[in-house]
């Protein structure tokens, strides 16, 4: 089994190897349609796939495989460890031209994300964690804001899901922090740019993995949206929710989500 940190500094490495791919792209009008979802995808979110898949699997061969942009097996349930892999997180805002956008890639080892790597390819900015081994941003250690109070923090969610009717226990008094791609959320948030990041919709695993882990080794917590932990790898790799961030606000927003 390869360790944490060599998982680590592989999926670095992969991260920018594929974001120089994405900017090859990156505001030449590639190829797009819709899926199923109507969600956006272009020739690049393949060809980022592809590259990939190419680079990982060759390193490391027994590993599964689950991404946004593969069509998924259940291969991947027998695995002990597995990539868990956004090609593009932020796909609108890469087509409009916009930098909001990343590389997100992951490695859960039994159900717990274990390394993890988060790329800006257009501010060549450079997140990743290794559990155990902390959390980084271009080689300096992260640590997330450490807020207690709920009143008056700023949370990465969509301004909408701020309204009472989201809210059982009362719609918390935060203040809506701007939102894009999760994976570059959740990194503001472990590097204290922001207090926290709420989601209250289903979350794919290839958009939660990579930040999930960085969140939590810069001090963090990030659960569910009922507070419980998230399980990776799942049959159906999709979760309920996610609420990241220090413990005390943390405990506050899962009260005020869950009345």
């Amino acid at each position: 089994m390869q360790g944490h940190k060599a998982d680590r500094l592989l999926l670095e490495q992969a991260a920018r190897d594929a974001g120089a791919l994405a900017l090859t792209h990156f505001g030449n009008r590639p190829k797009r349609w819709s899926k199923e979802d109507n969600s956006p995808v272009s020739e690049a979110d393949l060809a980022v796939d592809a590259r990939l898949r190419d680079i990982l699997l060759a390193a490391r061969p027994d590993y599964g495989w689950l991404s946004e942009e593969t069509a998924d097996t259940p291969d991947r349930l027998a695995c002990e460890q597995v990539f868990i892999v956004d090609p593009i997180d932020g796909t609108r805002a890469f087509l409009r031209g916009e930098q909001g956008w990343c590389i997100a890639l992951a490695v859960a080892t039994g159900g717990k994300v274990t390394a993890s790597a988060i790329y800006a390819p257009v501010t060549d900015t450079l997140y990743s964690a290794a559990l155990g081994d902390g959390a980084y941003r271009d080689g300096a250690v992260l640590s997330g804001s450490g807020r207690t109070s709920i009143e008056g923090a700023s949370i990465s969610i969509p301004r909408d899901y701020l309204a009472a009717n989201h809210w059982p226990g009362g719609a918390p008094p935060v203040t809506a922090a701007r939102s894009g791609a999760l994976a570059l959320r959740l990194a503001r948030a472990a590097s204290g740019e922001v207090d926290g990041s709420v989601s209250l919709r289903p979350v794919w695993e290839w958009d939660s993995s990579a930040g999930t882990l960085l969140a939590m080794e810069a001090g963090l917590l990030a659960t569910r949206e009922d507070g419980q932990p998230t399980v990776f790898n799942s049959a159906t790799p999709r979760h309920q929710g996610l609420i990241v961030a220090p413990p005390p606000l943390h405990a506050a927003l899962v009260a005020a989500r869950s009345g």
